[in-house]
């Protein structure tokens, strides 16, 4: 299994993706996302989705060469139009101008609309954090997550994200998850290795709980922690969809189907300046830190979040992306 550079990583994906008719520009957006989710060990959120990304491209699912549209429809809200494109350069293209009405409004909603899977929430989220700003961020997906005591596919594994900033710059605290007891890639990843799944992961196409994978994908995955999740999942449903104008879960193929129609997801972010009402942010967050420090075993999340300069790649995975070049 090879290590390769982080460097090694952008440049191939960047490499790839211009290749297959995204324009250098949206390219790097990608290459930078994929660059970090393999820094991050988010391997699911990585290069396992270059290929897909290369072929859609190629297919015309996604657009890699649409300039987003950027615009305040209230002073407090800003909207970036993906048009079917990728949402990492829509992203990126808005988010000055997100964090300047955060900071003239102290809190603001962020809408990233009608782009392709945005992947990993917690890339974004963090970008907001690291310009001293809190942000939580939503988004959809293809239907794979059915209802408690139900067994059709409705929502998306739907996740949720959440990046604060430190005191003195960087991110304190961050958790980025899906609202599905498991994200969809880890029950394709062990069918792949022939390995079994955990029950509570997911139902068959009755209803059933199973350690099944090829049962699972037949089924549908469950929310984490029941009602809870799927009330949560619920409500990213409803922002990532309804607020963005996007399409809903339901209406959204497979995500790395080769062709067929956009994906039309939508983002989801809140975006607030943590001076807004008072000083006692930092002071506040630093209270419940140093409480759960004080206990060995115990972390904010995020606050060891492992960053790697060299990460190991399969060996499979790596030639067929280096094909791809």
């Amino acid at each position: 299994m090879p290590e390769v550079t982080l460097d090694q990583i952008e440049e191939l994906s960047f490499n790839a993706l211009t290749k297959h008719g995204a324009a250098d520009w949206v390219a790097r957006e990608v290459a930078k996302a994929i660059r970090r989710a393999e820094q991050t060990g988010n391997i699911i959120c990585g290069l396992y989705y270059l290929e897909s990304y290369c072929t859609q491209l190629a297919s015309g699912r996604v657009n890699g060469t649409i300039e987003p549209a950027i615009s305040r429809p209230r002073p407090g809200a800003v909207l970036a139009d993906a048009k079917f494109g990728f949402a990492q350069p829509a992203f990126a293209r808005g988010f000055d101008t997100a964090c300047n009405a955060a900071r003239e409004n102290g809190t603001i909603s962020y809408a990233v609309a009608h782009s392709h899977t945005c992947t990993s929430l917690g890339f974004f989220t963090e970008q907001f954090a690291n310009e001293g700003l809190i942000a939580i961020g939503m988004t959809n997906a293809s239907p794979v997550v059915a209802p408690p005591g139900g067994n059709q596919k409705t929502i998306g594994t739907n996740p949720f994200a959440m990046s604060v900033p430190g005191k003195d710059g960087g991110v304190a605290m961050h958790f980025d998850f899906s609202t599905s007891a498991v994200a969809l890639g880890k029950i394709t990843m062990a069918k792949a290795a022939g390995e079994s799944i955990p029950l509570g992961w997911a139902v068959d196409a009755k209803g059933k709980p199973t350690t099944d994978p090829e049962a699972a994908l037949g089924g549908a995955l469950v929310s984490a922690g029941g009602y809870k999740g799927w009330g949560l999942g619920l409500m990213v449903e409803l922002l990532a969809a309804g607020m963005t104008g996007s399409v809903n879960s339901l209406d959204v193929g497979g995500l790395k189907l080769p062709d067929g129609p956009p994906h039309g997801l939508g983002q989801f972010y809140l975006v607030m300046d943590p001076a807004t009402f008072s000083d006692a942010f930092f002071d506040r967050f630093a209270r419940v830190a140093e409480a759960v420090d004080a206990q060995e075993g115990a972390r904010v999340p995020g606050a060891t979040r492992r960053e790697m300069d060299l990460v190991a790649v399969p060996d499979a995975l790596w030639e067929t992306l280096t094909e791809l070049t």
